[in-house]
């Protein structure tokens, strides 16, 4: 069978410029969003402070202030065109060759040579906070199918640049990676025999979680069928056996008592509050008794002084992710207890990116002698609950 990501063949030029666009957003990212601070200290805040007799006292205050600031309005502009340029730069090698890849991703589907499944349902209906936008400045975002069995959504936002990272540090599944020795360390006795992944796309962090628990049965759910198509034929054709499902996370349709790992990564901040709140309602349904939820998410704003709060809320006003802010305003804790967790079995940590550290490193922070960096720089925000 033909691998689907051999059949991602970029021209030269093609190749050079996601590249340079996949630099300049690491540029904007890890650079200049950091240096807005200056521009924000040396003018901003001063002049707040002369017009109002105080500092700035929420993210929105800071973003209403610096919204005309030239340093500001410079880093946005590079950021959001950095942005909107990545999908565009791989467009057309996945266009040339998508009926290929259709051909690619049919083949595995009828073969399933690791055992794996795939469940798409034409008649799912798309919830209107996804339709509403395409989310990440992202034609048709993940969801939209152009053609029958369509692949080109996940893709064209599954595949992986050629040549060397662009941050080194940075892998897919990283989350995954990181989430599974925290939980062994926090719930010792904890052996998971099965996980769903709500909002999985193509899978990535499956298979990370089922590196770190050898013979977890994989589960993942989604509304996008091209990521969920693309997510199967790269598992099966890699060995790995994963069961996918086009579903609506607000309408589970697996029995009570399914699961004893539930898990979602940056998921809940692009979607309604109201749908957050049915969601975490249905994973605590499907979860088994002792079983765990975990979700890696933005912090929220409780948890974070103004201006870090300002930068993280930067993708509602820029991103097309006019959730962001509605959700980081939610209190993680009362999400989960009003969906029927005790308050005693939740938690809100930032726990050790793994692919920021040395093992010897991430020892440490798992043990508390060094203290986790901020989320986005060397750790993850999460939050969940153990079903009593």
């Amino acid at each position: 069978m033909t691998k689907i990501d051999s059949l991602f063949e970029q021209t030269q030029d093609e190749y050079l410029r996601t590249r340079y666009v996949a630099n300049l957003h690491n540029h904007a990212m890890m650079n200049l969003r950091f240096d807005v601070r200056d521009a924000y200290e040396k003018s901003v805040r001063p002049d707040f402070e002369r017009k109002n007799g105080r500092s700035p006292e929420t993210g929105h205050e800071i973003y209403k202030a610096i919204s005309k600031n030239l340093f500001f309005r410079s880093y946005s502009s590079i950021r959001y065109n950095a942005q909107e340029m990545m999908p565009q730069s791989k467009q057309a090698a996945v266009e040339r060759k998508l009926p290929q890849m259709i051909d690619a991703a049919r083949d595995v589907a009828n073969e399933n040579p690791a055992g794996g499944t795939l469940r798409t349902d034409p008649d799912l209906e798309m919830p209107n906070y996804i339709t509403a936008v395409d989310v990440h400045l992202t034609p048709g975002g993940y969801h939209t199918e152009f053609t029958e069995d369509d692949v080109a959504q996940g893709v064209l936002l599954g595949v992986g640049h050629a040549g060397p990272p662009i941050n080194p540090g940075r892998v897919f599944g990283s989350v995954g990676h990181s989430v599974s020795p925290w939980l062994k360390h926090t719930f010792p006795d904890f052996a998971p025999e099965n996980i769903l992944d709500l909002g999985t796309q193509g899978g990535s962090n499956l298979i990370a979680y089922g590196k770190e628990f050898p013979g977890l049965e994989l589960n993942g759910i989604d509304v996008a069928a091209p990521s969920l198509r693309y997510g199967h034929a790269k598992a099966e054709q890699a060995g790995v056996k994963m069961h996918l499902s086009q579903q609506n996370a607000e309408k589970l349709d697996y029995p009570d008592s399914s699961f004893d790992l539930v898990v979602s990564s940056f998921f809940f901040h692009e979607i309604a509050v109201p749908a957050t709140k049915k969601i975490i309602a249905e994973a605590f349904r499907v979860l088994r008794p002792n079983g765990v939820m975990i979700n890696v998410e933005l912090p929220p704003h409780k948890s974070c002084e103004p201006f870090i709060d300002f930068l993280f809320d930067w993708d509602c006003n820029h991103n097309n992710e006019p959730n962001f802010r509605n959700f980081r305003s939610q209190d993680p804790t009362k999400l989960l207890t009003e969906a029927g967790f005790s308050d005693s079995s939740t938690f809100e940590k930032t726990i050790p990116d793994v692919s920021s550290f040395t093992k010897e490193q991430y020892a440490d922070l798992l043990s508390g002698k060094t203290e986790t960096p901020l989320h986005g720089r060397g750790g993850w925000f999460v939050f969940g609950g153990q079903k009593n």
